[in-house]
């Protein structure tokens, strides 16, 4: 995610930074534009329980043409059903246009698709302690289920 370069000034800064945990994002997207609100009470619970922190959260959709276009939560909260103005200004400006024409291009057209970064609040005591031994993360990554799935399938039952 695009950000601006930032020192911290003040020995409260640099212990907020030292705090923080890994910071993760996810695209998700929305076949046929259909955001049912599935899946957002476990959201909610993982935040409730001081499990992630939400940082930054945007909403996209693509039209069949390919052109991007910028949601509001607002404008996602017509029909009673799916509840996001729990997520009205969880924005920490993160996320930018080249992040999300970059997270678009993952998306089927005629899509939408939710852009969120978030902390990973169960791990800041060990990324705090292992920065405090003068280690640090140099590399991460996601395995998709799918990829790990068919891995297993060409693997074969276990000998």
């Amino acid at each position: 995610m695009s950000a601006p370069e930032r020192t911290p000034e003040t020995s409260d800064e640099l212990t907020e930074l030292d705090e923080l945990g890994p910071i993760d994002y996810l695209v998700i997207e929305f076949p046929g534009n259909r955001m049912t609100g599935r899946g957002l009470p476990m959201l909610l619970d993982l935040v409730e329980r001081g499990i992630i922190r939400i940082i930054d959260l945007e909403f996209l959709r693509t039209e069949p043409d390919g052109t991007l276009i910028r949601l509001a939560v607002e404008d996602l909260d017509g029909d009673g059903e799916l509840d996001l103005a729990v997520f009205t200004g969880a924005s920490a400006g993160l996320i930018d246009g080249d992040d999300l024409a970059a997270a678009a291009t993952v998306v089927e057209p005629g899509c939408s698709a939710a852009v969120i970064v978030y902390e990973n609040l169960w791990a800041a005591p060990l990324a705090r302690e292992l920065r405090r031994g003068g280690a640090q993360l140099v590399a991460s990554g996601r395995i998709p289920v799918q990829a790990l799935l068919a891995s297993l399938d060409a693997a074969g039952p276990p000998a």
